[in-house]
C-alpha cells in the first residue's frame, strides 16, 4: 500500500507526531474489491476532511453506475467522511518497528578521519 504525507520523516519522528495526535488512515473506495487503498499520514494540525471529501465524490461520481446499490455505497462513504477514515496507526507502528534496520557505523573507517 502506498502511504502519502511521510516525506523524509525518520520512525522517531513519526513516533513523536503520533504522540501529539497524528495518525495513519485510510478511505476504502466502497464501489470495489480492490484492497489497495492509499494510507494518508494525517498531522496533529492538519484536516481529515479534504482527503475523505476526494474519496467521498468518488464514490458518489462512481455509484450511478451500480444504481441498486448506490445509496447502500453513499451512505458507506458518507460513514468514512464522518468518522475520518479507517485507523491503521497501530498496525502501521508495529510494521515499521519490525522493518526498522538498526544503524551500526563502522568504527573502523572513523578511526583514519
Amino acid at each position: 500500500m502506498k502511504t502519502e504525507n511521510i516525506d523524509g520523516l525518520s520512525l522517531f519522528e513519526i513516533n513523536l507526531l503520533i504522540q501529539q495526535g497524528a495518525r495513519f488512515v485510510t478511505f476504502p473506495n466502497t464501489m470495489t474489491k480492490h484492497k489497495s487503498f492509499t494510507i494518508y499520514f494525517i498531522r496533529p494540525d492538519e484536516k481529515v476532511f479534504k482527503y475523505a471529501f476526494k474519496h467521498f465524490m468518488k464514490n458518489l461520481l462512481h455509484g450511478f453506475r451500480n444504481f441498486p446499490l448506490r445509496p447502500l455505497h453513499i451512505s458507506k462513504s458518507l460513514f468514512y467522511l464522518a468518522i475520518g477514515g479507517r485507523d491503521h496507526t497501530h498496525a502501521i507502528l508495529a510494521d515499521a518497528k519490525t522493518i526498522n534496520p538498526i544503524y551500526n557505523p563502522n568504527l573502523y573507517c572513523l578511526e583514519y578521519v
